[in-house]
């Protein structure tokens, strides 16, 4: 099926998605920092450059988008209609790359959580689903587990 955008508006709309400072991690920086957690955004020393580091607790937080590392069973996880060789490969090396960033914080014992965009957005929008994610998260900073996923 072809695109029903020309190459040069759909690359136009890829290249404005942005990597760093996305609105699901603004809010989850801004609520934890609210709630006192004092963090630092996009470490380079750590692999994987997490969205969020809290080395007090020595987590790494990434807030993952659902579309581009295939949220499984998320409805936003769907897969172009063009291009799908091209789509096929991306989401398969971004997998992949997020697994290998993964062991390799376990090997540093870095405490790896991914917050899904999709989780995000239920928070911003229903205060009791923030309240049970926020309660997660701090407890996930106080225990013993070395991954978390919401």
């Amino acid at each position: 099926m072809p695109d029903i955008l020309s190459p040069e508006k759909r690359s136009q709309n890829m290249a404005a998605i942005r990597s760093k400072d996305t609105k699901p991690e603004m809010y989850l920086r801004k609520l934890l920092f609210s709630k006192g957690y004092r963090y630092r955004k996009n470490v380079s020393f750590i692999p994987g450059h997490p969205d969020i580091y809290l080395a007090k607790y020595n987590v790494a937080i990434f807030v993952n988008g659902c579309f581009w590392h295939r949220h499984s069973g998320c409805k936003y996880a769907y897969m172009p209609k063009s291009r799908v060789e091209f789509w096929n490969k991306k989401f398969e090396d971004n997998v992949a790359r997020d697994l290998r960033v993964r062991q390799q914080l376990e090997v540093l014992g870095i405490k790896c959580a991914v917050i899904w965009e999709c989780t995000v957005s239920k928070m911003i929008k229903q205060d009791q689903i923030r309240a049970e994610v926020l309660n997660e998260i701090e407890e996930f900073f106080r225990n013993e587990e070395i991954y978390m996923e919401l």
